[in-house]
């Protein structure tokens, strides 16, 4: 099973680009985020068409996930538990069905900048209450994917010039602090287990010849239960889709689980 993790900055601006990727990737399941659109304007005809499933979380102009699946998706769930007056969709959840079932979340976490806004604590808070929820999952002793763009930039290793992040709320150590914190549950970082390569970045910002100059972090990660690292069998990034027309700045990351 190959599972995708994407934020496509936008599914219906970038539609001829992540259809192009899929038709040419073919992921059995893939997470996207960032789709900024609400459910009803989500392209699901065109996913179907190329014999996927859908799931979607959407919100106007901003934010918004999204799950995809050749097989059917069951005990799908929207949002964290305890949402309080969050009204930003950043989680969708579901079981792809199948000999195995495998439990996928995509995620999008909250970027947390300027650090001396509201939004920092937003995103410490936002954390915590994924780190309970997955505390809660891993007692069901499953297969279970939690992949998507974290905005996290867990080690200067994941970085090409780390001294430009200092201070970023991706990189401060308390963001830092947060992601171990949530791999300490039990979880593993799908990329480090199976790769490991200094360099293997994820996204480039569309300023500054960030792109030309290999400015890249890695922030979009697959974090997985013991029973699915049990299964992991490889990862990929594939990093020239950033130099396509009209690219998101972030690439597919794609895990393989031996089901």
């Amino acid at each position: 099973m190959r599972i995708a993790t994407w934020n496509v900055n936008s599914v219906n601006a970038r539609l001829e680009t992540v259809l192009k990727w899929f038709e040419a990737a073919q992921p059995d399941v893939a997470c996207l985020q960032e789709i900024k659109c609400v459910d009803e304007k989500f392209p699901a005809e065109a996913f179907e068409r190329l014999g996927y499933n859908l799931a979607v979380h959407g919100q106007k102009s901003y934010n918004g996930v999204a799950l995809l699946s050749k097989t059917p998706l069951e005990d799908v769930r929207r949002g964290l538990p305890d949402p309080g007056e969050d009204e930003q969709s950043r989680y969708v959840e579901a079981v792809i069905s199948g000999p195995t079932p495998v439990r996928v979340a995509s995620i999008y976490l909250p970027n947390g900048n300027p650090v001396e806004s509201e939004k920092y604590p937003y995103k410490l808070a936002w954390m915590g209450r994924l780190a309970r929820h997955a505390q809660d999952l891993l007692k069901l002793e499953e297969p279970l994917v939690l992949a998507g763009d974290y905005n996290v930039i867990p080690e200067a290793r994941d970085a090409e010039f780390p001294a430009n992040w200092e201070g970023d709320a991706l990189f401060r150590p308390q963001t830092r602090e947060a992601y171990r914190a949530l791999k300490y549950l039990g979880l593993t970082d799908a990329y480090l287990e199976a790769d490991g390569t200094p360099g293997a970045y994820t996204f480039w910002d569309y300023q500054a010849g960030a792109w030309e100059r290999n400015n890249g972090i890695r922030i979009d990660h697959a974090l997985l239960s013991p029973q699915a690292a049990d299964l992991l069998s490889g990862v990929s990034i594939h990093r020239d889709v950033r130099s396509w027309d009209k690219p998101s700045d972030h690439v597919p990351f794609v895990i393989e689980l031996d089901l």
